[in-house]
């Protein structure tokens, strides 16, 4: 990614590139671009280039498209919901680590339910935390938010681990941590034959223990945790 960049987008064509409405509004009036400035625009999918703002919804290139490859292994982080806004400060902050996949999930002891209508408005929201959260963070992968999966459907595919104290440290052979309820993980969730990592020695809050599992993964993959 270019260094000095004011600001930087999503875009949906990288050919020709254009700002949503909301995207505008917020260089316009938020960070209050001039006209000229540089922005870094991506596609989400390892694709960006320079560009220049200027009026209206379009921006002006002036730089070849570049590619970054996708890195290795696809970092998972599947949660159980949790109370109020903290499903959102959870998502955004592990967009923020780099996380490449985010999964909310539900437990046998999740206190919160996302049912229908309610769950389809739920994670169209955190898509938007997490696109915000992937800009202010200069990302060209855009990460997934998966909708509301159950934490069996979670357990059963490969290279996934539980979160819970006692386990063997977060390892990139084991690149998908759930992260289990405020109450913990009931006796048949944690009788399901999964390797268990810990975050710590103490007690985290759920939204805590994501963070970790994410930070921790993404820090190990990069190469700045050993």
């Amino acid at each position: 990614m270019a260094a000095g960049a004011a600001a930087h987008v999503f875009v949906a064509d990288l050919e020709h590139p254009r700002l949503d409405e909301p995207d505008r509004h917020h260089l316009e009036r938020v960070l209050r671009l001039r006209a000229g400035e540089e922005v870094t625009a991506s596609d989400g999918a390892g694709g960006w280039r320079r560009c220049r703002f200027v009026a209206g919804a379009t921006l002006e290139p002036h730089g070849e498209i570049e590619v970054v490859p996708r890195p290795t292994p696809v970092v998972t982080v599947a949660f159980a919901l949790t109370k109020g806004e903290r499903p959102e400060w959870t998502v955004q902050k592990l967009a923020e680590a780099g996380v490449d996949r985010i999964v909310p999930m539900t437990t046998a002891r999740s206190v919160v339910s996302w049912d229908g209508e309610k769950g389809a408005r739920q994670v169209t929201r955190l898509r938007a935390v997490v696109r915000a959260a992937a800009m202010q963070s200069r990302q060209v992968w855009l990460p997934l938010v998966n909708d509301l999966q159950p934490f069996v459907s979670l357990a059963q595919g490969g290279g996934v681990a539980l979160a819970q104290m006692g386990g063997d440290p977060p390892s990139l052979e084991r690149p998908s941590i759930l992260i289990g309820p405020e109450g913990g993980w009931d006796e048949a969730e944690l009788a399901v034959s999964l390797p268990r990592v810990t975050l710590g020695p103490t007690v985290l809050r759920a939204e805590t223990a994501a963070m970790a599992a994410g930070l921790f993964l993404c820090g190990l993959r990069a190469g700045v945790v050993n």
